[in-house]
């Protein structure tokens, strides 16, 4: 298997971590973009937000998914990845794109676990619940337009794993 993996989801679905896991099992190369544009900005998302607003941070999030996307590298995107049409199309085109969907209240727990909100500057000043909630409606569309396959990652990680092995295989 000589192909690039891109993992879309929202905040706390699991990309980085089932990321890593997929990339091991495959002896593929990691990346997670938004530590990626870290390391090169030496800036986080909410200093970028906060000094070029979120159109600033998506031009930079798409630049840093094209430069990254190689072939043998599981790619864990941004939350928001999916908003730009040509992100979509990108993926769907340079790779194999899965979705890692859980239910909002799935994700809460998880954040209020690691918030890491320096990282993550919440987008509506909502509810960590409530947020996803929105962000969830909002984008499931998007996330299902550009995955090839969708993975539901409330379970143990093996079984995600085992069944992230599976679809590639196909």
């Amino acid at each position: 298997m000589n192909k690039t993996i891109f993992l879309v989801g929202a905040r706390a679905a699991g990309k980085t971590t089932m990321g890593k896991m997929l990339a091991d099992k495959l002896s593929f190369s990691f990346v997670d973009t938004d530590k990626h544009l870290f390391e090169t900005t030496q800036k986080t998302v909410a200093e970028i937000v906060e000094k070029e607003g979120w159109e600033g941070f998506r031009a930079r999030e798409s630049q840093v998914l094209v430069d990254i996307a190689k072939p043998n590298h599981v790619i864990a995107t941004g939350g928001g990845m999916v908003l730009a049409e040509h992100n979509r199309d990108f993926m769907k085109q340079n790779g194999t794109v899965i979705f890692l969907s859980a239910p909002a209240a799935t994700l809460a727990a998880r954040l209020m676990k690691d918030p890491n909100v320096a990282q993550r500057p919440s987008l509506t000043g909502l509810s960590i619940f409530d947020e996803l909630e929105k962000v969830l409606t909002e984008r499931l569309p998007l996330y299902h337009d550009a995955a090839h396959y969708e993975v539901n990652v409330d379970q143990d990680e093996n079984l995600v794993l085992t069944k992230i092995l599976e679809m590639l295989k196909r």
